[in-house]
């Protein structure tokens, strides 16, 4: 099967939403709507503009000394710092400038930060950026990581979100399920469509979609 993408309207300048409808595995769950967010973590345009959309629920309100990136979303995550430090903007970051990190994945999906950049989190208020919070696992494992490696979470920010909470924090995001009418997510032991009989068309995550 390829990849069919329909964009939807968003009402929202220079960002779109592209999904593809059919019956998608994630790591953590099946999915009826793929959500691509490719060109809007890779372009420079849609970048800036989700990362204008997402900085408006803490320029004031919110110490961000880090941004964590998770799912590759570090352009977001470096315009988001250029705008949370942006000269006029009243924010409460007193060293007017923000770290920007990726963290590495160990093969039983820890989080970890090696000696060089765990300075970056410890003592520091990070901000989880996600390209998407659904079952919220990934993001979990990102707060946890903070508070391990002694920092202080400040919030989840994502692209797409279903969950308006996770770990304890409320998620900012800048679609969720009414801009995706019908969207559903199961545990994959609990799946309708492969109760159906109905085939995965494709794995999906982070990198992207691989049809079977």
């Amino acid at each position: 099967m390829s990849m069919n993408l329909v964009k939807l309207p968003t009402g929202k300048m220079n960002i779109s939403l592209r999904v593809s409808k059919g019956h998608f595995a994630t790591g953590h769950s099946h999915i009826n709507y793929y959500i691509d967010v490719t060109l809007t973590k890779c372009r420079l345009s849609e970048a800036r503009a989700a990362a204008s959309e997402l900085v408006q629920a803490y320029t004031h309100t919110t110490i961000v000394d880090t941004i964590l990136c998770l799912d590759g979303t570090e352009v977001i995550g470096a315009c988001m710092a250029s705008e949370l430090t942006k000269a006029g903007y009243i924010n409460m970051n007193a060293h007017q400038t923000i770290y920007v990190v990726t963290p590495e994945h160990t093969v039983g999906s820890q989080l970890l930060f090696r000696e060089n950049t765990a300075p970056m989190i410890a003592g520091k208020h990070v901000l989880v950026l996600a390209a998407s919070v659904t079952t919220g696992y990934t993001a979990e494992s990102a707060v946890e990581a903070v508070n391990y490696y002694g920092g202080t979470p400040v919030g989840v920010a994502a692209i797409f979100a279903t969950r308006k909470e996770c770990a304890g924090f409320p998620v900012t995001s800048i679609f969720d399920p009414h801009d995706l009418p019908g969207y559903e997510s199961h545990d994959a032991h609990a799946c309708p469509w492969c109760k159906a009989g109905q085939k995965i068309d494709a794995l999906v995550n982070s990198f992207g979609y691989s049809s079977l």
